[in-house]
């Protein structure tokens, strides 16, 4: 069952939209020539650093649903890109619950289309900032069972949030709100793994007037404080594997790990 939440608002098609910009790194066609400009000053690292960011998601999903794990809040979706994160739970667990959120309105009108559940489980969308997170969970209370586990999913989203705007607080609060076997699913690009590249892409961002606050491991560690990381704890995009050996030898500039609510 898809549940249809709210009417969406007007695009503003004058100024490039994080979700756009992935989607168009992520070779899609739902963006505008505003987000291409974007794109195309960016260096193929961040086309590479999109699509680990995919597949580390589909791997943390797979992983979740395979422990049983059949509800999930995923904040900051972007525009739909196959499989998305509903077809990777719901392929193993049927009557899987999730929850997306954005706060580009384009994607909530391609959620609606697109998003479509298994006939078992429930896909259901919002439109709201992760800034908001009151808002998020009150809203997710209406579809999720906030007394059984959770799979809280951040992916590629806690970088456009600065500490001026708390991003290590917004979490800490989400997080609060979930039950004990719980988990929290997060990538965020670094700022201390290749430096430079990482100083080009955040002034390149900031030109568009998109402010990016990539850190340290040390900060990004911060983000799962009071949670219990699983193997292999915190690591890069490609190196986030649940079996042994299955990594792969290409590097990554983003931080990615899962962690359990005890």
């Amino acid at each position: 069952m898809t549940t249809a939440s709210q009417p969406s608002r007007p695009i503003d098609t004058g100024k490039a939209h994080p979700a756009r910009v992935y989607d168009w790194l992520l070779g899609g066609k739902d963006n505008y020539p505003v987000d291409e400009a974007v794109g195309r000053q960016l260096p193929q690292e961040a086309k590479d650093a999109a699509r680990q960011n995919r597949q580390f998601m589909h791997r943390a999903a797979a992983w979740l649903a395979g422990r049983g794990i059949d509800q999930f809040l995923d904040i900051g979706t972007g525009i739909p890109t196959e499989p998305n994160l509903h077809q990777i739970v719901q392929g193993i667990r049927p009557t899987a619950k999730v929850v997306y959120t954005d706060n580009d309105p384009i994607v909530l009108r391609h959620a609606e289309a697109l998003l479509v559940s298994h006939p078992e489980g429930v896909t259901d969308y919002i439109e709201a900032d992760v800034r908001e997170p009151e808002g998020i969970v009150q809203h997710a209370r209406h579809v999720l069972d906030f007394e059984r586990p959770i799979a809280l999913s951040l992916i590629a989203l806690m970088h456009f949030i600065t500490d001026e705007q708390g991003a290590h607080g917004i979490v800490r609060d989400l997080v609060a709100t979930l039950p004990s076997g719980s988990y929290l699913v997060l990538s965020h690009a670094a700022s201390d793994l290749y430096p430079e590249l990482a100083a080009q892409v955040t002034a390149e961002y900031a030109k568009a007037g998109i402010q990016l606050g990539f850190r340290t491991r040390a900060e990004v560690t911060q983000f799962f404080d009071g949670l219990e990381l699983v193997r292999p704890g915190l690591v890069t995009a490609t190196e986030w594997v649940t079996s042994p050996g299955a990594s792969t030898p290409e590097g990554s500039g983003v931080y990615a790990g899962v962690a359990r609510v005890s």
